[in-house]
This record gives structure tokens, C-alpha cells and sequence, in this order.
């Protein structure tokens, strides 16, 4: 009990701070450039922004692409949510499990947004209600790396303009914390897939002899 308590209140926590920032920067900050922050040179800004589409201001581009998005998003809450149980009662690495709890808490994070901001916040994009599972998703930070135009010949995104870095929040980057760390580690989080990739001859012969 006590292990579900933990990973399901990292959880919990991603969810409470990534709302927490949220409701700042929208209470708290102008939208657009005028409100933009500088917190390190002109390099890293907190920049209120906001984006109907999936992590890192990326969208589906159809009529329905918010609805098809926010249904996903909640499936996917109940898949990640099942499979956390699943891994803790498993007793899974434990940092494995960390991620998990990132990974959900971030999803659920951005898919508040989807469901309610629409009609709470009135902010699709700014101070303009959309219905129930349509509202934007809260960005702030930015690392402006580069930004400008990209060439005609950039696949999807030429002649667009664009940053580097696209604008994020806190839910984006535990999902994305999250992913990292389990595709950087994975062969300590799954040590018997790793020994059958580095001995597919051995697992052969156990198998035929079983």
C-alpha cells in the first residue's frame, strides 16, 4: 500500500506543480511577447503561450485533430494508470516505476488543460471560450535558441517560421524527463531483455531444450 501511496503521489505531485505554474503565468503574466520574462540573458524566458496540439506545440491538423487529441490523452491516462499498478505490484526498478509516475502525471498535467481550460480560462488561444474538451494547453518556458524562418525545402515546416526549441511546460518535460531516462537505462530496467540480445544462440538452445 505504502508503495502505491509513493508512485502514485509522484504522480500527484507533477500534476499539482504543473498547475500550480499554470495558473501563475495565466493569472499572473501577460500573454505573447509583451509579458515574456527574461530569466537567463535572452537565451531562457518564461513566455505565456498556448498550443491546441500534443507535447512541444506539435498538432493534429484536421478538423477534429483537438477532440481525436484530447480522447487520446484520456485513454492513455487510464493505460499509464493501469500499468503503473501493474509494474508496482510487479515490484519493478524502482526508478523504472519514477518514470512511470512522471509519465502519468504528466499526461494527466496537459490533459486538464484539454478538457477544462476551454471554458474555464476562456484561453483558446487567449480570452476565447471553446467548448469542453477543446481547451489550449498552458506553455511558459523557452529557451530561444534560434528562431526565424526555415528554408522551402525543410520538410512540413518550411518557409514557417519557427524556434529551435518550441515553448514547453512542466508536464512536457516529465514526460519527456521520463522517456529519457528509461530509453538511457533501459538494459538496467530490463536485464533479461538485454542478456537475450547479447545471447540470442544460448536462448535458442534453452528453448529447444525446454
Amino acid at each position: 500500500m505504502n508503495n502505491y501511496l509513493k508512485y502514485f503521489g509522484i504522480a500527484f505531485l507533477v500534476i499539482a506543480i504543473d498547475q500550480a505554474v499554470k495558473m501563475l503565468v495565466h493569472f499572473q503574466m501577460d500573454f505573447g511577447t509583451p509579458g515574456q520574462i527574461k530569466i537567463f540573458g535572452d537565451w531562457f524566458k518564461l513566455h505565456y503561450t498556448t498550443n491546441p496540439g500534443m507535447a512541444f506545440g506539435m498538432e493534429l491538423g484536421s478538423e477534429y485533430g483537438k477532440m481525436i487529441l484530447t480522447s487520446f490523452r484520456l485513454v492513455a491516462m487510464f493505460g499509464i494508470g493501469y500499468y503503473l499498478h501493474y509494474i508496482i505490484k510487479k515490484k519493478q526498478h524502482p526508478v523504472y516505476t519514477v518514470c512511470i509516475s512522471m509519465i502519468l502525471g504528466g499526461a494527466i498535467g496537459n490533459l486538464v488543460d484539454s478538457v477544462f481550460y476551454g471554458v474555464w480560462l476562456n484561453n483558446a488561444p487567449y480570452d476565447a471560450p471553446t467548448p469542453w474538451f477543446h481547451g489550449q494547453v498552458v506553455d511558459m518556458f523557452y529557451f530561444d535558441i534560434w528562431e526565424g524562418y526555415l528554408p522551402s525545402w525543410v520538410p512540413l515546416w518550411g518557409e514557417q517560421y519557427t524556434a529551435l526549441w518550441p515553448i514547453f511546460n512542466v508536464a512536457d518535460a516529465a514526460i519527456f524527463i521520463g522517456v529519457a531516462i528509461i530509453l538511457i537505462f533501459q538494459n538496467r530496467f530490463f536485464p533479461e531483455h538485454s542478456k537475450e540480445k547479447t545471447n540470442p544462440e544460448h536462448v535458442s538452445e534453452d528453448h529447444i531444450a525446454s
